[in-house]
């Protein structure tokens, strides 16, 4: 049974956005300016409409001025986040786990010693296959993958992309838009049986290789017996 979340109160709230402010003002120029911008000319609409209509656009001031900055630290936090894990081992599965709507993650069902990885990821668009590393490795990895679920996944599209800022690759911070932009092909129906059979050959896949435990033989003759049978 999972554990119901815990409540977050308001001073640990406060506290986490002090977090993600300051952590946007250290990487982003703009951040502070498009803030100020966004506090500023509110509160100044405000003002010349309380004089004009009265003291209940007061109110309605303060909201649209926190809706501004709220946008604002929304939009250019998201920016600085990507921009801080552009280069990251891990960062677009990562990206993707957090992704609203049915988007099913498998991280680095291949990678190599040099942190070089590829990533599973089923939705509605198909069958996904994202690299991240040196673009040579990686595109022998990705070629590897696609010709192993090609035998599996029937006529379900699969698509691949290296994550980078090369020639060819898709920027960290333009990847989910990219992947929201697919079109949609399968139901949910076709994504939970898919989704089964390729649970079932990743964990094929990573399945420990060398000597069976004895703990873990079957008892001497049983594949006598089951032949007899």
């Amino acid at each position: 049974m999972a554990k119901p979340q815990e409540k977050v109160s308001f001073g640990q709230r406060l506290k986490q956005i002090g977090m993600v402010f300051s952590f946007t003002a250290k990487r982003d120029k703009w951040f502070v300016p498009l803030t100020a911008a966004a506090i500023l000319i509110p509160l100044a609409l405000t003002v010349v409409a309380v004089m004009a209509w009265g003291w209940l656009w007061l109110p309605v001031g303060i909201l649209v001025t926190l809706l501004s900055v709220l946008i604002v630290l929304n939009l250019r936090s998201t920016r600085a986040m990507m921009s801080a894990a552009e280069g990251q081992p891990g960062a677009a599965a990562s990206i993707l786990e957090n992704m609203r709507g049915d988007w099913r993650v498998t991280p680095a069902i291949s990678s190599t010693t040099q942190f070089d990885m590829v990533h599973l990821v089923l939705s509605r668009a198909g069958v996904i296959l994202l690299g991240e590393g040196d673009p040579g490795r990686v595109r022998h990895l990705l070629g590897q993958e696609k010709r192993r679920l090609a035998k599996v996944i029937g006529s379900a599209p699969l698509y691949d992309y290296r994550v980078g800022q090369g020639e060819g690759e898709v920027p960290l911070r333009k990847l989910r838009m990219t992947l929201m932009r697919l079109p949609r092909h399968l139901s949910g129906r076709d994504v939970n049986l898919l989704d089964k059979r390729l649970k079932a050959i990743t964990a094929r896949q990573q399945l420990p290789k060398g000597p069976i435990p004895k703990n873990l033989r079957p008892p001497k003759g049983a594949f006598r017996q089951l032949r007899g049978r």
